[in-house]
C-alpha cells in the first residue's frame, strides 16, 4: 500500500474514528492531535500554541495578543506571525508525515498540503445534522440544545480555516476526491468503502 488517506469531517459525523479504525485496520500510522505534538517537536514551539491556533481562522485580534510571545523565539523574523509559524510547521509535520509512507491524516487542510502528490486520497466525512447532534449529546453528555451549538460553532471554525489557507471550499464535493455519508454504511461499512477506495486507486 502506498496511498496516503486525508480526512476532512463534520463534528459527529465520525470522521475522527473511522480515522482511526481505518488506520488499525491497515497497519498505517493515524495522525489527529498527534501531528500538533509532531509540529511541535520539529519546530521548538510549545505545543499549547498549536493547542491555540489548532483549525482555527485567522484572527487579529487573537494573533496580535499572542504575538507578544513570538519576539521572545530564536530567528524570528519580523514579518513571521506566531500564528504563520504554527500554520508552517503543522504544515511541514503533514508532508513530512505523508513522506514516510501510507497513513491517514484528520484535518488541518491536509488535502491542501499535499495537493501536489499523486498517491494521496482526499475524503470528506459528513453526516445528517440531527444525527450528529445526537451523536454529540450522547458523546459528551450535553443537552441537545448545547450540542448543536457546539457543532454549529466547530464546523464554522473548521470551515473558516481551511477556506483561509485552501482557497477551496469545506465540504464541497470539488474540493476532495469522494465525500461520503457516514450515516448510510455506518462506521465499519464506511471504513470498508474506503479500503475499496483505495484498491482502486492502487490498481
Amino acid at each position: 500500500m502506498r496511498t496516503v488517506v486525508t480526512i476532512g469531517r463534520q463534528l459527529g459525523s465520525g470522521g475522527r474514528e473511522i480515522g482511526l479504525r481505518l488506520a488499525k485496520k491497515l497497519g498505517i500510522p493515524f495522525y489527529d492531535k498527534e501531528l500538533l505534538r509532531k509540529a511541535a517537536e520539529e519546530s521548538g514551539l510549545s505545543e499549547k500554541l498549536f493547542d491555540s491556533f489548532d483549525e482555527r481562522p485567522k484572527s487579529l485580534l487573537y494573533s496580535i495578543a499572542m504575538d507578544s510571545y513570538m519576539f521572545a523565539l530564536p530567528g524570528a523574523g519580523v514579518s513571521d506571525s506566531l500564528e504563520q509559524q504554527v500554520y508552517q510547521a503543522t504544515f511541514g509535520a503533514i508532508r513530512r508525515a505523508a513522506g514516510d509512507g501510507p497513513c491517514v491524516i484528520i484535518g488541518r487542510c491536509a488535502d491542501y498540503a499535499l495537493e501536489d502528490r499523486d498517491n494521496v486520497l482526499n475524503l470528506f466525512i459528513h453526516a445528517p445534522l440531527e444525527r450528529r447532534i445526537a451523536m454529540e449529546a450522547r458523546r459528551q453528555k450535553l443537552e441537545l440544545e448545547q450540542a448543536r451549538q457546539q457543532i454549529l460553532r466547530t464546523d464554522k471554525r473548521r470551515a473558516n480555516y481551511y477556506e483561509y489557507y485552501s482557497a477551496k471550499r469545506w465540504g464541497a464535493v470539488d474540493s476532495y476526491d469522494f465525500c461520503l455519508d457516514s450515516s448510510i454504511f455506518g462506521y465499519e461499512g464506511t471504513v470498508e468503502l474506503i479500503e475499496t477506495l483505495i484498491r482502486m486507486k492502487e490498481r
